[in-house]
């Protein structure tokens, strides 16, 4: 159960500050190429599971990383910042142009972004100390959309994902991994029926394509917006708890 101290009627993921102490960890010659934040796990084992927390377009690594003390006690939570800066603590993975009705891409700065989510994951391995197969992505509207990308081009390096308010690249497509390396891969998506900035077809042609390639993906539709609010949250942590 999530304390309403930690979480209180709607959040809006772009917005929040977090308020929890945290560890910054900078770009360095010998760290990954993002910033990020770090929750150790409040249960302390060798190797835990690494939950990566992936904000949305215009956010930054303090979004998500809001939630991590409601966060199952067993991970290692890692918040990153994406590497495109659009302004004053507001970042992104790619750009991204809404003007025509529906999301144009910067497809060189996603694929980008996807390879530098992977070699990031490799790299922390030398700087925290958690389980490499029992790596999880939760992301949040362009997190979401990097949590597709990363996983289903490479399942055997992550365990599974949550997917919330976001969408699957066609652009990906072509690169993901066939169905029996796909197999394991356990994927958690929520998407509220009244979001008007990656709207909820997104979300059911998602899961659709996935069924197609054999997964079962843990589907929650809310009547909200773009936006994460307590069942949402309530939900995802219920499915890292069983996973």
């Amino acid at each position: 159960m999530i304390k309403n101290k930690y979480v209180r009627g709607i959040i809006v993921i772009l917005i929040l500050v977090s308020t929890f102490s945290f560890t910054v960890m900078n770009s360095t010659p010998t760290q990954p190429k993002l910033h990020y934040l770090v929750r150790q796990p409040k249960v302390k084992t060798t190797h835990p599971p690494l939950l990566l927390l992936l904000h949305g377009v215009g956010g930054n690594e303090q979004n998500l990383f809001s939630f991590a003390d409601a966060l199952p006690d067993n991970y290692l939570v890692v918040s990153a910042r994406g590497p495109l800066t659009l302004g004053a603590n507001s970042f992104a993975w790619f750009q991204v142009d809404f003007s025509s009705g529906r999301p144009q891409i910067n497809e060189i700065q996603a694929e980008a972004a996807r390879v530098t989510l992977l070699d990031f994951i490799e790299t922390l391995k030398k700087d925290l100390d958690f389980d490499e197969k029992q790596v999880y992505l939760m992301g949040f509207s362009q997190g979401g959309i990097m949590s597709y990308s990363v996983a289903l081009t490479e399942p055997e390096k992550i365990k599974g994902i949550a997917v919330m308010s976001g969408r699957l690249l066609p652009e990906v497509k072509p690169l993901v991994a066939d169905e029996k390396r796909l197999a394991k891969l356990k994927i958690f998506v929520s998407h509220g029926k009244q979001d008007q900035v990656l709207h909820f077809p997104f979300a059911t042609e998602a899961v659709d394509y996935l069924e197609s390639k054999g997964l079962n993906p843990d589907f929650h539709q809310y009547d909200d917006g773009h936006t994460v609010n307590q069942q949402m949250l309530a939900d995802v942590i219920t499915w890292l708890n069983k996973n």
